[in-house]
């Protein structure tokens, strides 16, 4: 676009400086040839008599040169107007490209998260938040399961003690009343 830009820049200066020189030379000329006629014209009674055949080239060459004139300009108008054409195409260009950067900054800067649109900061402040939220729950529940693992052991443990000391006042109980049916059944003899 830069290059587009200088190229049409750059033609612009060079047709305009070209164009200068034909004029003032075309018009040092012409004025130079309006000299000429006017020197080697003969004088009668006060006036000037100038020949029919170089006031008709010299009008011929005027008219050419206006013609030329008028050529150039309607040239440079061309010019001008496809200059203008061509810079209201590149503000066009230049302001979509500008709407193309804010649009790819926007989505560069910004994540989408269940269809919404965050920025960066809102989403990895979200993120951390739920990822620390999630280490105290894990700390939490971790120290919950040990604490719980501890009392069922304990439990474990009291019911074998228990178990043991049941097994043993049976084996007690069941030695007493072996016991007392021997008694029993010898008193019974």
């Amino acid at each position: 676009m830069k290059l587009h830009l200088s190229l049409i820049t750059a033609i612009l200066f060079i047709s305009i400086s070209f164009a200068q020189k034909p004029k003032d030379t075309l018009e040092i000329s012409i004025t130079g040839e309006f000299d000429r006629l006017y020197r080697v014209s003969t004088n009668y009674k006060g006036y000037k008599v100038i020949n029919k055949e170089k006031f008709l080239d010299l009008k011929q060459q005027v008219l050419d040169s206006s013609k030329a004139f008028q050529k150039l300009l309607i040239e440079k108008n061309n010019l001008l107007k496809a200059s203008k054409l061509d810079n209201k195409k590149n503000q066009d260009l230049l302001t979509l490209t500008k709407l193309t950067l804010e649009t790819a900054l926007k989505k560069e800067n910004s994540i989408s998260l269940f269809g919404i649109q965050l920025s960066k900061f809102i989403y990895n402040l979200l993120l951390w938040t739920l990822i620390l939220l999630l280490l105290v729950l894990l700390i939490y529940l971790s120290f919950k399961f040990q604490k719980n693992n501890f009392i069922t052991k304990r439990a474990a443990q009291n019911l074998k003690d228990v178990e043991h000391e049941y097994e043993q006042h049976r084996k007690k109980a069941l030695e007493r009343e072996q016991k007392l049916r021997r008694t029993l059944q010898d008193e019974m003899k």
